[in-house]
């Protein structure tokens, strides 16, 4: 994500017996200058509506994540010091906006929060939210977070958008001595082995916390249908449940989701229509663009999330910007909470031509050295969004496979069954798939990502 500094920039009133004129300056994303509005009484918001005294917005500190107190702060009005504000009761907004359309709700967020609001820029199709911003006619400001590891045609991407729109990003890297702490000591590629979210902590979440620092709030580019796992709930508004802003502590800075209700084709719609430019990445069949090592295409049957960080298992895809809307998930897929999860997540692969494996059924067919006729078994959790996305090429291979001779199967393996699937049946992440030959009693383990009905044929035809 990068930031982009609007057309025209909001300015606090600010009364001349209070500030030397050397102190007016601009307001900047991340920056260590002192901001303008530092000298005007400010509220912070906060999730439970109540009323709060103002306070002196806090100044960042160099190179360090924490806030510290403004080193000259001019004494309080008594007059203003006893004044008090309603704070935005944000979960009532969000009802209210809930049918409205994107333009309406980012022309309603600019005019709420002016210059301390930004959009969230990440090098995506969320270039849509820069045009819906145009189209409203208000000032805006846009942001990035450059990884370092992001690929060329992102950066390009970047500067054909500023050109495009005649804007800055506001760009903000990674501390330099924490990327190469983390490099020494675990080399470039470290994620591929212990996961990915302590790179993303060091290259984009701390950045991003040190972004939001200067904002009340922002604007991203999230939609439910993503990842339907981790963002199936979240609202057009809300207050944040990750991170703090200008005011600091819980409830200081707000998140807007313009885009919640938007489908994937309708945001493409949209880009067409309005000849915005795109991250050419997206013609070579990316969907979901992050950095290149932990980026790659989505294949036929594959939804789009599942070309990031596609060694792991669905409930880590969410790279630490987003973490709050990880819960629901993590709720329906953690073996303690199993029988929440299966009472609130319908089952998938449900057909008459799909066998349902039960633990001692799959069990008795590792087992067997002489199977009568081979079975196709996809390992799976109804939760998971990828196997969400092939449950319809798969319910057509078994219904093709009908008659064959081939036993088309599934077996449920999280949860409780983690562990065993994991030791005994292969699993690396959902979904697996196994073929179960006649005359072998050790399955084979299908190990392409590509899983269209035509991909998955061949695999079957090849064996038995």
């Amino acid at each position: 994500m990068a930031f982009a500094a609007s057309s025209s920039a909001i300015s606090g009133s600010i009364s001349s017996r209070s500030l030397r004129p050397q102190e007016l300056r601009g307001p900047q994303i991340g920056s260590f200058r002192l901001l303008d509005r530092t000298f005007v009484p400010s509220v912070s918001a906060n999730s439970s509506g109540r009323r709060c005294l103002v306070k002196p917005v806090h100044a960042e500190s160099k190179r360090s994540d924490s806030i510290v107190p403004l080193a000259t702060t001019l004494a309080a009005d008594p007059e203003v010091a006893e004044k008090v504000v309603e704070t935005e009761d944000f979960e009532k907004l969000a009802k209210v906006l809930s049918d409205a359309s994107p333009l309406a709700i980012i022309d309603k967020a600019l005019e709420k929060f002016g210059n301390d609001i930004a959009i969230a820029f990440s090098g995506a199709e969320d270039v849509a939210l820069i045009e819906y911003a145009k189209l409203t006619g208000r000032p805006f400001r846009v942001f990035s977070l450059d990884t370092g590891r992001l690929n060329p045609e992102t950066y390009k991407f970047f500067d054909t958008v500023e050109k495009h729109y005649g804007i800055r990003i506001e760009y903000m890297f990674p501390d330099a001595v924490e990327v190469q702490g983390l490099v020494r000591a675990k080399g470039l590629f470290s994620f591929y082995e212990d996961g990915h979210q302590e790179c993303c902590r060091v290259r984009k979440v701390r950045p991003l916390r040190r972004a939001l620092k200067g904002l009340r709030a922002w604007i991203t580019g999230q939609r439910k249908d993503q990842s339907p796992g981790t963002r199936a709930e979240i609202p057009v508004v809300q207050v944040d449940p990750s991170f703090e802003g200008m005011d600091g502590g819980v409830g200081s800075l707000v998140k807007w989701n313009p885009l919640a209700d938007v489908k994937s084709n309708d945001i493409w719609n949209f880009l067409r229509a309005m000849n915005v430019p795109i991250n050419t990445l997206h013609l070579q069949g990316y969907v979901s663009i992050g950095c290149e090592p932990c980026t790659r295409p989505v294949l036929p049957g594959q939804h789009e999330r599942e070309g990031r960080w596609w060694w792991e298992d669905a409930k880590a895809k969410e790279c630490g910007l987003h973490k709050g809307n990880i819960k629901q998930e993590a709720e329906s897929s953690n073996g303690s909470a199993q029988t929440n999860g299966r009472a609130a997540v319908a089952d998938i692969f449900s057909s008459s031509n799909v066998v349902n494996l039960t633990r001692t059924g799959i069990e008795n067919l590792t087992r067997l050295e002489d199977r009568r006729e081979p079975w196709l078994v996809v390992l799976y959790a109804p939760w998971c969004p990828f196997c969400q996305a092939m449950e319809g090429s798969y319910m057509e291979l078994a219904e093709k496979l009908d008659g064959s001779g081939v036993k088309v199967a599934k077996f449920r393996a999280d949860g409780e069954h983690k562990e065993f699937a994991q030791k005994e049946l292969q699993l690396g992440s959902f979904p697996t798939i196994l073929f179960f030959p006649k005359h072998s009693a050790r399955p084979i383990k299908y190990s392409s990502e590509k899983r269209d009905v035509d991909s998955l044929m061949a695999f079957v035809n090849a064996l038995q």
